[in-house]
């Protein structure tokens, strides 16, 4: 049984005449005749009572007619399905976050993205770096904001924007009011720094250990608003990207740029390499692309 056999089927039961579906469907009336009669052999029941000169459907085929309807309902709200899918009119994505960076990042684009994309869900989560990229790796989620660099080998990466690193050192710290300063200044310090699952704890590190001194950690957090408390408190200074500095700020900071070496921080959207990627999330990803002003 296929469907074009029910469609046929289903168009002589409406019109009650082989003559007037075959004009509807655009076929032979022989055509026609041929297939419903092998869907008549197939089933082992007589489907049309074919000897009035108006065409009846029998009891069996009052039965078959109802199911075929429905069937071909079903067929049709699938392919209607697909096309609008196909055409991004729906879908579903997992939207992994950094804790913060997306919420300075993304909203935008994303209430932009829903208006464009009304049917299409998004579902959000946030996950320190690390986390993040096991999430992708294991297909949890689809797409994730973090920071590169990332494994170029498991990852595909999309880089959206770019921004500076910069120290941050509470009132009375000498150099508070300074215009920049060198990361070589900064040996003596003590630093109030992100857990290890975070990025930001490995590019910080990374730095120091680059610019000849292994940092001396005070404290580690893993709340951004809690590393400039502990800042704010004459714990210790810290790096961090320059919008996260500016949230923090709150008249009880000061932000002070890095003459040298620059540290950048740059913000990617990244999915598996292996994996299908739906239509939906390649559509957000190029949205977001085209609408996270550098």
């Amino acid at each position: 049984m296929d469907i074009r056999q029910l469609q046929y089927f289903a168009e002589v039961a409406k019109q009650r005449s082989f003559t007037r579906a075959a004009e509807v469907l655009h076929v032979s009336q022989p055509s026609i005749s041929k297939m419903i009669k092998s869907l008549e052999t197939e089933l082992g029941v007589v489907l049309l009572d074919r000897s009035e000169r108006k065409i009846e459907l029998t009891d069996a085929g009052h039965l078959v007619y109802e199911h075929a309807q429905r069937i071909l309902q079903l067929v049709g709200d699938l392919t209607s399905s697909v096309e609008e899918l196909l055409q991004v009119e729906r879908g579903f994505i997992r939207l992994g976050l950094l804790p913060t960076v997306g919420a300075f990042l993304l909203p935008a684009a994303i209430a932009r993205f829903k208006q464009r994309y009304p049917q299409i869900e998004l579902e959000m989560r946030e996950y320190s770096a690390k986390p993040l990229e096991v999430q992708v790796e294991q297909g949890h989620i689809d797409i994730g904001l973090t920071v590169l660099p990332v494994n170029e080998e498991r990852f595909e990466a999309i880089p959206l924007r770019a921004e500076e690193l910069v120290a941050i050192v509470y009132p009375g710290h000498e150099l508070f009011g300074r215009e920049s300063v060198n990361l070589t200044d900064l040996r003596d310090e003590s630093f109030v720094l992100f857990t290890e699952e975070y990025a930001m704890h490995d590019v910080v590190r990374q730095a120091c250990l680059q610019a000849g001194f292994e940092p001396k950690v005070a404290y580690m957090s893993s709340l951004w608003d809690f590393v400039g408390e502990m800042v704010a408190a004459r714990m210790g200074i810290s790096l961090v990207p320059r919008s996260v500095a500016e949230r923090l700020h709150r008249g009880k900071l000061h932000i002070v740029p890095l003459s040298w070496p620059p540290i950048d921080w740059t913000y990617a959207l990244i999915c598996r390499k292996d994996r299908y990627l739906s239509h939906a999330a390649r559509a957000f990803i190029g949205f977001v692309r085209d609408h996270v002003v550098p």
